[in-house]
């Protein structure tokens, strides 16, 4: 899980890029509004979903440019993945695996991506919307087929909702057909998000005392047993808030902070960050063991809010544990890494080595 070129055209701010890095750190530094976070949403880009910002393809697209978007990257192994969208169909992602056009869940097959951003310092106080996102890209990378599951019950409740709001009333047949597909998807995406929260808890026990404070993780909300009976009793209910009132889409991940016995929602700002990178952490070990190499990680601008004992800890965990991307405005935050790191200039939508 190693991207050992990257080309960008007409994304966000790059008119044109190309780097090459290796496969430890990979350092970018800029000033703020370079264009460094830019170069970490194209290598989110390369698994399934809208990245690390969620937005709408059409906003990143180069505004300067002719409309439309492309991300490339060569994997170590020289497997070819390529992603981005044309300027007629601005929000239609396209994907390339090998030169083949192939699915967007496919992606998850090749790479596993993980990322940390400043939006999320307060995802434990976020909404469960956020925390449940947070927690399917956790899983995605564990089990590649969680994408697809996701969006046909996404698919199936979307019309669901549709056919609830008929003036004329729902065809039961085709609602009792949609109601099964969304218990059949449901499950599975129930028991994966259940399997990870069970492995990540024994991965952050088993990691014992750290620099990063330990994480206690529950899964809440419906967790098995008759959904379509649930969905059926619920039918008029949820034709009243026009939406699905209750299924694996209401559950909420919720984080305590073992070692201080409350709610990760009420530690601070920096406790969170520490909680929140302890559980990245170990899952990316947990990935390497399950799957024989350690997902790519991407850190936008996390050196910056570690005190330096917390940040040489953090950059000792990661070293020689897979391709780890960091953005910081001072390249001098990056100064207790050493060895073959690949160290990029960003400015202006131009990347520079050094």
């Amino acid at each position: 899980m190693t991207v050992a070129r990257l080309v960008l055209t007409d994304f966000r701010n790059h008119a044109s890029a190309t780097l090459s890095p290796g496969p430890g750190f990979v350092l970018l530094s800029g000033d703020n509004g370079a264009g460094k976070t830019n170069i970490l949403e194209a290598v989110s880009l390369l698994t399934p979903g809208r990245g690390l910002r969620g937005a709408a393809l059409g906003e990143m697209a180069r505004s300067a440019g002719p409309g439309g978007f492309g991300v490339a990257a060569r994997l170590a192994g020289d497997a070819d993945l390529a992603t981005g969208t044309l300027a007629t169909a601005p929000e239609r992602r396209q994907v390339r695996v090998n030169g083949a056009p192939a699915s967007v869940n496919s992606l998850s097959e090749w790479l596993a991506v993980l990322w940390l951003t400043p939006a999320m310092d307060r995802l434990f106080a976020d909404s469960a919307g956020n925390r449940r996102r947070f927690l399917d890209r956790l899983t995605l990378a564990l089990e590649p087929t969680h994408a697809s599951h996701a969006a046909r019950y996404e698919a199936a409740m979307r019309a669901r909702n549709k056919l609830l709001a008929e003036p004329e009333g729902a065809d039961p047949n085709w609602l009792a057909a949609l109601e099964a597909g969304m218990a059949e998807h449901g499950h599975y995406l129930s028991a994966a998000r259940s399997r990870t929260v069970a492995a990540l808890g024994e991965a952050l026990l088993a990691g014992g005392q750290s620099d990063f404070p330990r994480a206690g993780l529950v899964l809440e909300g419906w967790l098995d047993g008759d959904l379509i009976g649930i969905l059926r009793s619920n039918r008029g209910r949820d034709a009243a808030a026009g939406r699905a009132t209750a299924g694996p889409h209401k559950q909420d991940l919720v984080v305590t902070h073992v070692a201080k016995g409350h709610p990760a929602s009420r530690s601070s700002t920096g406790e969170q960050k520490a909680l929140l990178l302890g559980i990245v952490l170990a899952h990316a070990e947990l990935v390497a063991s399950r799957r024989g190499a350690p997902p790519i990680l991407l850190l936008d601008e996390v050196a910056a809010h570690l005190d330096p004992a917390r940040r040489a800890a953090l950059f000792a965990r990661l070293e020689g544990n897979g391709q780890v991307w960091m953005t910081a405005t001072e390249a001098g935050l990056f100064r207790e890494i050493e060895g073959g790191a690949s160290r990029f200039r960003v400015a202006n939508g131009v990347v520079e080595i050094g």
